[in-house]
């Protein structure tokens, strides 16, 4: 081990990708495959423990299964007391390569809100909240499969690690136990876990480089503002890579070459998935709209009102994220 290998976060090189390796490597992403593939089968009610839970939960683990990439997919099944009783919930755990004692983290959550029947007979569908980071993390995961498995084969200490969390919506009001089902289970679960495996002092917290959590994604003109100043050099990563997609042609509607990433625009804490790593000592990047999505928590939140463009757009900006934060 190491000494002080968990240190290392925030201070990774950065390779810039040339132009030509940008256009050829997003040729491999498609917003339709995604869109067909990935976005409408999570376009369901979905909270936990429902049909539609148990199908998206499937589908995640079966997309992840099938790529060459060869990712190890683990499922996180507890149960956990709720204002309707002891529930069943499930995490899903993508770790490209387990043995890289470091990990850049990359999360959503798939379960939806829950509205009670009596609720006008409609179905909350949660498209923004959180179907489309899902589906986005699933179309990263495809479409640089060639890319991460050729990082995989070459045995790197940093490798890359998804994270679908159930739970994340409160069941009946937002509190400190009716919330965050998921991630709270699963940052206790990783704080008692060693790593590398029989590592007296560190665990698998310590190997989180970076977490990344994509949240009320899908609207157009989203704004993504500092939380974190111990961050903020990535949310000015993610800035630049959008400068050099706008330059090279590969953004659309995208009048201006800044559109998304503000890391001088401050914002305050928002609750959510991070929060039990926050707590712990883990590095994070929240990228959540401010203000949020006019939708958000409403039956309008729905494929109809998703903005294509917007979503094929941070879909680049982050696969080309990746691939430079794991220096490739």
């Amino acid at each position: 081990l190491i000494e002080g290998w968990h240190k290392q976060g925030g201070a990774v090189a950065q390779r810039v990708a040339l132009a030509d390796d940008i256009t050829r490597v997003l040729a491999h992403t498609d917003l339709d495959r995604m869109w067909q593939k990935d976005l409408r089968p999570m376009l369901v009610p979905r909270y936990p423990s429902s049909p539609g839970s148990l199908s998206v939960q499937q589908h995640i683990l079966s997309t992840l299964r099938a790529l060459k990439a060869g990712w190890d997919v683990e499922e996180d099944r507890f149960q956990a007391y709720t204002p309707y009783g002891y529930m069943n919930f499930a995490n899903i755990v993508a770790t490209l390569n387990p043995a890289s004692k470091r990990r850049l983290v990359l999360a959503c959550h798939y379960d939806s809100k829950y509205y009670p029947p009596q609720w006008h007979g409609y179905e909350f569908l949660g498209a923004t909240d959180s179907a489309v980071p899902c589906a986005m993390l699933l179309e990263l995961a495809r479409a640089l499969d060639q890319e991460l498995k050729t990082l995989k084969d070459s045995g790197p200490d940093l490798s890359v690690q998804l994270l679908f969390f159930d739970g994340e919506e409160a069941l009946h009001q937002w509190s400190s136990t009716d919330s965050l089902y998921g991630s709270r289970h699963l940052a206790e679960k990783m704080e008692k876990t060693p790593h590398p495996p029989g590592a007296e002092d560190t665990n698998l917290l310590h190997g989180i480089d970076l977490f990344v959590l994509l949240d009320l994604i899908g609207a157009p003109t989203p704004h993504f503002g500092n939380q974190f100043p111990n961050t903020a050099q990535w949310l000015s990563r993610l800035q630049n890579i959008e400068r050099r997609l706008h330059a090279l042609g590969q953004l659309e509607d995208h009048p201006t070459e800044v559109q998304y990433f503000w890391p001088g625009l401050p914002v305050g804490p928002v609750e959510d998935d991070h929060k039990p790593f926050l707590k712990r000592g883990v590095r994070i990047l929240h990228l959540i709209p401010t203000p949020f999505p006019a939708v958000w928590h409403t039956f309008e939140d729905n494929e109809e009102n998703l903005h294509r463009a917007t979503i094929q757009n941070l879909n680049k900006i982050m696969q080309i994220f990746v691939l430079e934060y794991l220096k490739m």
